[in-house]
């Protein structure tokens, strides 16, 4: 039998793609738009099947059109609902397959100064961004829910590092998001999963205009010419998050990473 060579005379070995993610069942949160959305179409380009989440059917059907590839499945489902989501994940599971990744991308974004915020929206904040999480992967442990180990993804921001007026609700959660990444590390590894969280700068979204919809226009150019590289696109947080999900991630965990545009530096 003929054994290919490469031009060293050495057998030529197959190319490996590390972010390859075939084979795979992805569940996004968020996915109607923003990173949510830019990350679906990134994984489902990548070969992964995708569950896409989110409260606007209509939304989701725009986003289920642009995806890559067959078998996707759009989930209306309010994550507000937060007592309801290890249930409603593994009857999901149960009808679709078991999952080897979650990404939660849905959040909200409140810009409200201390003089005016309330309990009611600070609680509505905790809700979706932070408890939502932990009830994401309370779900994801269950037998059935999660095939042999797998990944999850946070979304926090840089808002949970860096103080702005206005957002503390907002920066409260997304702090929380980062601890929530360190703790169950710690607790998951002993079942084979892994969990990390991406920091955002501000990402060219809905939620990005309608912030800058809050504040005066110089504010938010300053804010702007912060970043080095620019505002960034959902595909650069994509990006990130695919690698986090797949094999050239498989030895980090707990981590927090950084995607900003050189916000911080």
């Amino acid at each position: 039998m003929m054994v290919p060579h490469g031009e060293s005379g050495q057998p030529s070995r197959a190319i490996v793609n590390p972010m390859d993610l075939t084979g795979r069942t992805i569940l996004v949160t968020g996915g109607s738009s923003g990173i949510g959305r830019g990350t679906a179409i990134l994984l489902s380009q990548l070969g992964a099947r995708l569950l896409i989440v989110g409260r606007s059917h209509d939304k989701l059907a725009e986003t289920l059109s642009e995806l890559a590839g067959d078998d996707h499945i759009a989930e209306s489902f309010d994550l507000g609902h937060v007592e309801e989501i290890p249930d409603w994940l593994e009857n999901l599971a149960g009808q679709s397959g078991a999952l080897d990744g979650i990404v939660h991308c849905a959040g909200i974004s409140v810009l409200k100064p201390l003089r005016i915020l309330t309990v009611k929206t600070i609680r509505e904040v905790l809700s979706i961004n932070l408890e939502a999480a932990l009830m994401l992967a309370r779900g994801f442990r269950r037998r059935n829910v999660c095939r042999n180990g797998g990944a999850l993804v946070l979304v926090s921001s840089v808002a949970a590092v860096r103080g702005r007026p206005g957002l503390s609700a907002y920066a409260a959660s997304k702090g929380g998001l980062l601890a929530v990444t360190r703790s169950l590390a710690a607790e998951l590894a002993p079942d084979h999963i892994r969990i990390n969280c991406v920091v955002p700068g501000f990402v060219e979204t809905p939620m990005y205009r309608a912030f800058g919809a809050g504040v005066p226009e110089d504010q938010l150019a300053a804010t702007v010419n912060q970043h080095l590289l620019g505002v960034g696109r959902p595909v650069d947080v994509a990006n990130a998050i695919a690698f986090l999900l797949g094999d050239a991630s498989r030895w980090i965990t707990g981590e927090s990473v950084v995607v900003d545009g050189g916000f911080l530096a």
